[in-house]
């Protein structure tokens, strides 16, 4: 599902170029769980971001689904992301004036759905991660872990092929966490591919797959 090779990614110039990647390199099959390890500054954040077509390398190539992304048109990228990737951010990104059901509706008008299919598809969601009951209920209205769980029903809503999940456990306590993770595993029976960067070594301890970033380069997987 996703391949990188040889990613570098170079910010700035001469004296002042930062190398955030340094030649990394994964494989990830269809209908894993992987974790993505490092501290702060490793370039998890930013290989997160260019195999999510946010960001391109500097040099190297990246895979999805056989398809390399890293070259592509702006306008082709972004269609690939809208799609075919589902993106969940730490700090849950929800648009506080929005109910559940909107915030994961409107996530549906971005990633190009026919709008007569918005309503089974945001309620399926919402369903799926135990939020129907409370779809009506804005951001200010619901716990952390629930609005970490409106943040997946929106990345989920449109099916894509992937999930790109930064930090996704952070801000909640372990319950919560391990609630979410989870949601995580059903999702990957139901056929879809997540990365997810994280810290928490309870969750290293219960996904597929484990890669280790270090100064911008993958040193190890288990």
């Amino acid at each position: 599902m996703v391949q990188a090779i040889g990613v570098t990614r170079v910010f700035g110039k001469g004296n002042e170029a930062v190398h955030a990647l340094r030649g990394a390199e994964l494989s990830i099959p269809r209908g894993r769980l992987v974790a993505l390890r490092g501290r702060s500054g490793s370039g998890k954040t930013t290989l997160l971001n260019i195999i999510g077509a946010l960001d391109r390398p500097t040099e190297g190539a990246v895979y999805l689904d056989g398809t390399e992304i890293s070259t592509l048109s702006e306008s082709r990228r972004d269609e690939i992301r809208r799609r075919h990737i589902g993106l969940i951010f730490q700090s849950f990104a929800l648009v506080p004036y929005m109910s559940a059901y909107e915030n994961v509706e409107f996530g549906l008008r971005i990633s190009g759905v026919p709008a007569g299919h918005y309503k089974a598809l945001a309620e399926e969601a919402l369903d799926f991660v135990g939020l129907k009951q409370r779809m009506k209920h804005r951001p200010y209205e619901l716990s952390g872990g629930e609005q970490q769980r409106v943040a997946i029903a929106r990345a989920i809503a449109h099916k894509p092929k992937l999930i790109l999940a930064d930090e996704p456990t952070a801000e909640l306590d372990s319950r919560m966490g391990l609630q979410v993770l989870k949601l995580f595993k059903d999702l990957v029976q139901e056929g879809m591919t997540i990365m997810m960067t994280t810290h928490d070594l309870a969750i290293m301890e219960i996904v597929d797959e484990v890669y280790a970033l270090e100064d911008g380069t993958i040193v190890d997987e288990g």
